[in-house]
């Protein structure tokens, strides 16, 4: 426990997230054990298995992004994901705005041709895909030294909501807000170093107007905000999971339809 104590006050330094205080073994077993029930009520609220194996899905909506508060461009959206990096985003009506992405590389299509995701783009979208709640629940949970923390009962998207930490042995840690009642995450944050400036940037995303989907509860509203100003918001109005899209839908050496 000296270690993981250790591990939580570098964090805390670091990261400027609260570290939890240490406590006696038998407390702090105590209260992963009740992190770990959170976390696993969560996943069978947005439908266990069915959520868990979900290998894909194809949604359509409006989405909109915002700098400094002010909303810069919005439009519709239409989106083919599949586990666990390949992301394809068709934007306008027209849908001759392609976003690609697969494993670590990514590229875009415009009516000028198709060249390769601005480096500092893609860093970021990378990480955030890296902190992502899919890969938290599909990844961080098997790592046999990942560290959960129950932080106590608070309000969130003005709910009462359980806030429960997850943080990895490479100091990467995130908060969730899980509902008190339905048991479903409304809001996720964590905290990193701009590459640039190194201070501190917290990111944070919220998931509002679930709907049952196949079998998996799916929040069809979903805001992004940065150091508490919104960044994105996506508003999603249909979503088929487990469609089989083939993997030459993210084929980066041309954007074909």
């Amino acid at each position: 426990m000296k270690i993981v104590a250790l591990i939580c006050l570098c964090l805390a330094s670091m990261y400027g997230q609260q570290a939890p205080a240490t406590k006696p073994a038998g407390e702090a077993q105590s209260n992963q054990q009740k992190a770990r029930t959170l976390v696993d009520q969560m996943i069978q609220a947005l439908g266990g298995q069915a959520y868990l194996t979900a290998q894909d899905y194809y949604a359509e909506g409006r989405s909109g992004s915002f700098h400094n508060e002010s909303l810069v461009g919005s439009g519709l959206f239409y989106r083919f994901w599949k586990w666990p990096d390949k992301d394809r985003m068709e934007m306008w009506r027209q849908r001759n705005w392609i976003v690609v992405y697969n494993g670590n590389d990514g590229n875009e299509t415009t009516f000028h041709g198709t060249r390769r995701i601005d480096p500092k783009d893609l860093k970021a979208y990378l990480e955030r895909r890296s902190y992502s709640l899919d890969m938290a629940t599909r990844e961080w949970l098997k790592q046999p030294d990942v560290a959960l923390y129950y932080d106590g009962r608070t309000m969130s998207e003005q709910k009462s909501a359980d806030q429960v930490s997850l943080i990895l042995p490479d100091h990467r840690g995130i908060t969730l807000y899980i509902d008190a009642n339905t048991h479903l995450p409304l809001r996720k944050s964590y905290t990193v170093r701009d590459p640039e400036t190194q201070e501190r940037v917290e990111e944070v995303e919220t998931y509002d107007n679930y709907r049952p989907i196949q079998g998996i509860q799916t929040p069809t509203t979903i805001t992004r905000y940065k150091n508490n100003v919104m960044a994105a918001q996506r508003f999603i109005s249909t979503v088929t999971y487990n469609t089989g899209v083939s993997d030459s839908k993210f084929d980066l050496t041309h954007a074909s339809k």
